[in-house]
C-alpha cells in the first residue's frame, strides 16, 4: 500500500472558511452529456460525465429491454455513481478522522422491474425499486471502533449521491427542436 500525503483538512479549511463567509460560492454544478455516435443505433450511445474532460463512457441498453448490454447501461452508471460517491466520502472522512484504511470496496446493485419502462404493466413503477450499497472495509489493526462508527455515519451523511437518492430532488426536462 502506498502512503499518500493528501490532507483533506488542509485542502478543505480555506473552502469551509470561504463558504461560511459567502454561502453562494458553495453552489457548484456537475454535468453529464450524451453523444449518439450512430443515431440509427437505438442501443448504443456515449455519455461524457464531465464535458470538456475528454472522457467518454460507452452506454448500452440492458438485455432485458432488448439491447445487447455490451457496455454499461444507464442503471449501471447510476450504481457506479453511488459506489464512487460512497467510496470518496469514506476516504475523505477517514482522512479527517485519522483512520488508516487497508481495504475499501463499495459494491452497489439495484433492482428494476422493466415491465414499467416497457409499458407492459402501467401499475409497475418506472425506476429502481431498491438499491443495495455494500461497503467492505478494513482499517489498520488497533483502530478505535468508535472512530469506525463515526466514519460510517459521517460518510453516509456526506455522500451526495446517496442522500440525493434517499430524498429525490425535482428534475426538470426541457426539449429543443433544432
Amino acid at each position: 500500500m502506498t502512503t499518500n500525503t493528501a490532507n483533506v483538512r488542509e485542502a478543505q479549511t480555506p473552502l469551509r472558511d470561504r463558504y461560511k463567509k459567502d454561502p453562494g460560492t458553495a453552489l457548484v454544478a456537475d454535468h453529464g452529456q450524451t453523444s449518439g455516435v450512430d443515431l440509427s443505433d437505438p442501443f448504443h450511445s456515449l455519455v461524457v460525465p464531465m464535458p470538456g474532460c475528454g472522457a467518454a463512457v460507452p452506454i448500452s441498453v440492458h438485455k432485458a429491454l432488448g439491447g445487447p448490454h455490451d457496455a454499461p447501461t444507464p442503471g449501471d452508471v447510476l450504481c457506479a455513481a453511488l459506489a464512487a460517491c460512497q467510496d470518496s466520502s469514506m476516504r475523505m472522512i477517514a482522512n479527517l478522522l485519522g483512520v488508516e484504511l487497508e481495504l475499501l470496496e463499495v459494491n452497489v446493485a439495484g433492482d428494476v422491474d422493466v415491465r414499467g419502462t416497457m409499458m407492459v404493466d402501467r401499475q409497475v413503477p418506472v425506476g429502481f425499486l431498491e438499491m443495495r450499497c455494500n461497503v467492505r472495509m478494513r482499517a489498520k489493526p488497533g483502530t478505535d471502533l468508535r472512530l469506525l462508527d463515526q466514519l460510517k455515519v459521517a460518510s453516509e451523511k456526506s455522500c451526495v449521491v446517496l442522500q440525493t437518492l434517499r430524498a429525490p430532488l425535482r428534475v426538470e426536462v426541457g426539449y429543443e427542436n433544432c
